[in-house]
């Protein structure tokens, strides 16, 4: 397990991006962002750009990509990324490679949620071969980006609170033998994605890299895109009127945990631990709200180094480290 003991932060739920990052100098500094041009992504970007960091936007659509930042101010390139696709993974992974020699900032924040079955080209379900498998193919195939930028380099991969509706289960991972349920999938992308920050900071912090796992909060982003609103009434996320639940962010809110994760001078030092309202998060324990808190099992040392070398196994790629 890891230390989850929330820390003296200024920041709290309510807290917005641009707050979180007022007064960190980010020039001369090249940031990653994974679906940078959408919700969270896009909000994430305006700050990190707004800091004076080059950010590289990876996107699965690249002309909508080019629209939706049009008008966001700073140094952004946009390079092609299809986190379901292992070629598109490679292809993007030298293409930005060409563009520069290093990646201070790493945000691995695209994801599907909640959406019908469906399957990769190898026969993977597709919430857990993009949301994680596609993340830590590209992570493997920037390593050495990362490396060069040397200590301080931040990893901030976006979990969710979702985690708690399933554990992951290495036996069936992909569906095969179980019935496909979308929220236990999601569930065990996100909790993937946590105990995939949990093991990479484990194999950075000795070059001084540190990664970091984010619940960003409840937010209307286009992530809901396969929910009916029925759906998310039923779930009390919006009212019958489409009003949202009081305890949502907006999306500038929703990215500031993604950025305190990245810059916070209160975290050196710290690293492999799920975090929310821009702050370390605490386990969930009975009597507490049940958006809130990080369970056991996204948190599990054994079982994030069983995950790992079982996604080399499924990607077929290793971390030259």
């Amino acid at each position: 397990m890891t230390q989850q003991q929330p820390i003296a932060s200024p920041f709290g739920m309510r807290s917005t991006a641009s707050e979180v990052i007022s007064g960190i100098d980010l020039k001369g500094k090249a940031a990653l962002v994974t679906g940078g041009y959408s919700g969270l992504g896009l909000e994430t970007v305006r700050a990190l750009a707004g800091a004076g960091a080059k950010v590289f936007v990876g996107a699965r659509r690249p002309e909508a990509a080019a629209v939706d930042l049009e008008g966001v101010a700073g140094d952004i390139t946009i390079l092609t990324l299809d986190l379901s696709d292992p070629v598109s993974i490679d292809a993007f992974a030298t293409d930005l490679a060409r563009q520069t020699d290093r990646i201070d900032i790493l945000i691995n924040n695209a994801a599907i949620m909640a959406c019908p079955l469906a399957r990769d080209a190898r026969g993977y379900e597709s919430q857990f071969a993009t949301n994680h498998l596609g993340h830590f193919q590209m992570t493997a195939r920037i390593w050495p980006l990362l490396k060069a930028a040397g200590p301080g380099t931040r990893v901030v991969v976006l979990s969710s609170i979702g985690h708690a509706r399933s554990a992951v289960d290495l036996a069936d991972p992909h569906f095969v033998h179980r019935d496909y349920e979308k929220w236990t999938a999601y569930g065990q992308a996100k909790t993937a994605n946590a105990l995939f920050a949990m093991h990479f900071d484990e194999i950075g912090k000795p070059f001084g890299i540190r990664a970091f796992a984010v619940h960003p909060g409840g937010i209307k982003t286009p992530l809901q895109r396969f929910l009916t609103m029925d759906e998310q009434i039923a779930m009390g996320w919006f009212d019958k009127d489409g009003n949202p639940n009081p305890l949502f962010k907006s999306t500038e809110q929703g990215a500031a945990t993604s950025i305190w994760c990245a810059v916070s001078p209160l975290l050196e030092g710290e690293g492999g631990v799920y975090c929310e309202d821009c702050n370390i998060a605490a386990f969930w324990t009975e009597g507490m709200h049940p958006y809130v808190g990080v369970r056991p099992h996204a948190v599990d040392r054994d079982m994030a180094a069983a995950l790992w070398k079982a996604s080399e196994k499924m990607t077929g790629v290793a971390f030259p480290d």
